[in-house]
């Protein structure tokens, strides 16, 4: 069997935390029940590009009862847990293709060798194999039957794709879930990111403000979780209804440039650092830095812990301020980075 893990030696540790993570999955257990009857996808071969964490590897092993011949990559490579990716291998036999903060070109050559069995359907967290189909792999495009996409960020590539009329097979957007906003993005994401501000940091959130930029469904999520921590809290929103929205809902709602010498956190669940925009983080016309002495800045959606961009990013705001963000560099069509766990 083909596969590219870290360490096989750690497969017995990373079977424990799947199992761990399956007790808290009964509904893909009943699912996992019906396909070992049904065989859904007997003959169907997939390849999925998602974060190899638990929650993924017990949605593997359900493909695989099903009867799919499944391939694994990361869709992000530092969200991968390495003894998860080894677990796969040793003990279900599924091809698994991720090393925790495996370069650019690790990445490409891991999607080259998941496609490698020439899948009937991709499984996306960002369209990186869509993409490297359409682009590196058209040989490939007439065995395909269809894909999922799991997040905005993918959504939007693959939307400009068909409206560009390029894109050759149609791709269900798990994004437009109700389930998905709700449990993904609200709570998930509220508290991961939490979860990383404090690990990353050390700072006590009691008592702190927090600006959170943006109130749809992540922005929810934050404010709601930060709120019940013990913070204080100011969202910023250019929307008018979700800024309402925001009010009613007890939150302090006003613009960046006020908020900004208010906050001794501010996370965005943007996909750029535009969101906050240089002028009101920072000051304009000689005015100098509005944020306050080692204000803490985070990214949140796809997410945060802060090791890599930290001195990149207060070089490029000119100003103190340290960015919390950790992200892989790879290039094409704005491609978003991510924590673990994304549920999230």
């Amino acid at each position: 069997m083909d596969y590219d893990v870290k360490d096989m030696g750690l497969a017995d540790q990373g079977k424990l935390k799947i199992e761990w993570a399956e007790a808290t999955m009964p509904v893909l257990r009943l699912i996992r029940k019906r396909f070992e009857r049904e065989q859904p996808f007997k003959g169907i071969r997939a390849t999925a590009c998602l974060h190899v964490t638990t929650e993924t590897a017990n949605l593997m092993k359900t493909l695989k009862a099903g009867g799919a011949d499944v391939r694994l990559c990361a869709s992000n490579p530092l969200s991968t847990q390495d003894d998860v990716a080894a677990a796969l291998v040793r003990h279900e036999g599924i091809p698994t293709f991720a090393v925790k903060g495996e370069d650019n070109k690790t990445y490409y050559r891991h999607i080259e060798s998941a496609i490698a069995h020439k899948p009937h359907l991709s499984m996306d967290d960002g369209a990186d194999v869509v993409s490297h189909l359409h682009s590196k792999r058209k040989d490939l495009l007439r065995n395909v039957i269809g894909g999922t996409e799991e997040t905005t960020t993918g959504v939007i590539r693959l939307r400009s794709m068909a409206e560009k009329k390029v894109l050759k097979f149609p791709v269900i957007s798990v994004n437009d879930a109700d389930t998905k906003h709700m449990f993904d993005n609200r709570y998930g994401t509220g508290q991961s990111t939490m979860d990383g501000i404090v690990r990353a940091t050390n700072r006590l959130v009691c008592g702190s403000t927090l600006v959170v930029a943006g109130y749809g469904w992540c922005g929810r999520g934050i404010a709601t979780r930060v709120r019940g921590m013990g913070a204080n809290v100011i969202v910023t929103e250019i929307d008018p209804l979700k800024g309402l929205e925001a009010v009613m809902d007890g939150f302090r709602v006003m613009p960046m440039d006020e908020a900004a010498p208010l906050g001794d956190f501010f996370c965005h669940s943007h996909r750029q650092l535009e969101g906050y925009s240089r002028r009101a983080l920072c000051g304009h016309e000689g005015r100098g830095n509005r944020l306050q002495f080692r204000t803490l800045q985070c990214r949140a959606g796809h997410s945060c812990t802060g090791k890599a961009q930290q001195e990149k990013t207060r070089r490029a705001l000119g100003c103190g301020p340290i960015h919390l963000e950790e992200r892989p560099s790879r290039q094409p069509l704005g491609r978003r980075s991510s924590r673990e766990p994304s549920h999230r």
